[in-house]
């Protein structure tokens, strides 16, 4: 940490506890300690020479920032903690030192494109609205697309009660459909194909912004390039 005062949400962040806004959750929750005392308010400031625990663990110091892509399996949860039955994302990044997070999440069924990170402001860049991200996915159904579907799906629907609209859906084939969304609401595309009277087979995540899921093998995981980062917000 450097020795300038700084919101406490933003040091959690740089050391890779977790999303900005995830950390700030942590601190609602009364997780964080500071110099022995609950804090309860995000922009709490701190600096090099304040004990800081999570979880009643102290944090580590600034780590060497991470950026990986994920071909997410299906099965597998984006979820920090699991039980024995759950099958974690997180667990397949085995021998990384760094402590990792998703950036947003994919249901359990869902596959395909998924950024994990260390790097808590990257990850609140990605996430937050005024960014713009669209994220497309390639969705096969039971039943053949029409016309009728395709209005449907494009006319959008509520999803947590909110209404949203995809910015772009177009037929691939016989029953499979692109779906581009900006929203990003849990189970999405899954609510606006079922709105539509289509059920959902397949869901892939093949595309945040301008960086694609290309053909990395389900299951695996690389280190992105500076261009990946970079390419996700043009």
């Amino acid at each position: 940490m450097e020795n300038k005062k700084q919101r406490l949400s933003k040091i959690l962040a740089a050391s890779g506890v977790a999303s900005r806004r995830a950390c700030e959750t942590l601190i609602f929750a009364g997780r964080v300690k500071v110099n022995g005392e609950v804090a309860l308010l995000p922009q709490t400031m701190v600096d090099d020479n304040d004990k800081i625990l999570v979880d009643s663990k102290p944090i580590s110091g600034r780590e060497e920032k991470v950026y990986y892509m994920l071909n997410k399996p299906p099965g597998y949860v984006c979820s920090a903690k699991g039980n024995q039955k759950t099958k974690l994302v997180l667990d397949l990044f085995e021998g990384v030192d760094q402590r990792l997070f998703t950036i947003g999440r994919l249901d359990q069924n869902t596959v395909g494109l998924l950024l994990v990170t260390n790097d808590g402001y990257f990850a609140n860049r990605v996430i937050h609205p005024s960014s713009n991200i669209h994220k497309e996915y390639l969705v096969k159904t039971d039943s053949e697309i029409t016309p009728d579907h395709l209005a449907a799906i494009s006319s959008g629907t509520l999803v947590e009660g909110i209404f949203v609209k995809p910015v772009k859906v177009t037929k691939v084939r016989r029953g499979t459909v692109k779906v581009t969304v900006n929203e990003g609401k849990k189970r999405e595309v899954r609510i606006l194909l079922e709105n539509a009277g289509l059920s959902v087979l397949e869901l892939t995540r093949i595309r945040i912004g301008g960086l694609h899921l290309g053909t990395l093998p389900i299951g695996t995981w690389r280190e992105m390039t500076e261009q990946e980062i970079s390419i996700i917000f043009e």
